[in-house]
């Protein structure tokens, strides 16, 4: 699971096998190790509760939840993104969620081989 900070913004892009563990486990983690021994974990789960997808922030954890019928619609279609925004005392934290397509070219040490056929795979574009 990729992870992309902006701003106000969290962007998270997930392989196929990660969507199958958000489809059968109901959630996908993963974490950025530093040095010392710190973490940053940042978690995708499903859940029946929500109304809405929503993140929350506590001990070095990004929790990202999404309501379940919205998850199962997402792992069982070609829909590609979600993406909501939540309220912020200072403006809004933008949150999208995205199925990760294989690059058009090749890149060095970038291993992209459980990532979603690019749709434009066959037209010979590499941009």
């Amino acid at each position: 699971m990729k992870l992309r900070i902006k701003g106000d913004s969290l962007r998270l892009r997930l392989s196929q096998g990660e969507m199958r563990s958000l489809a059968e486990q109901g959630e996908v983690e993963d974490r950025v190790s530093f040095p010392g021994g710190a973490a940053l974990r940042y978690r995708l789960r499903s859940d029946k509760n929500n109304r809405s997808i929503s993140v929350s922030y506590d001990v070095n954890l990004i929790d990202i939840r999404v309501p379940e019928a919205l998850s199962e619609r997402w792992c069982g279609t070609d829909l590609v993104t979600l993406s909501a925004s939540q309220p912020l005392a200072t403006g809004e934290l933008r949150i999208v969620l995205e199925k990760d397509w294989a690059c058009l070219a090749p890149r060095d040490g970038e291993d992209e081989s459980d990532n979603f056929r690019h749709p434009m795979a066959d037209t010979g574009k590499t941009c």
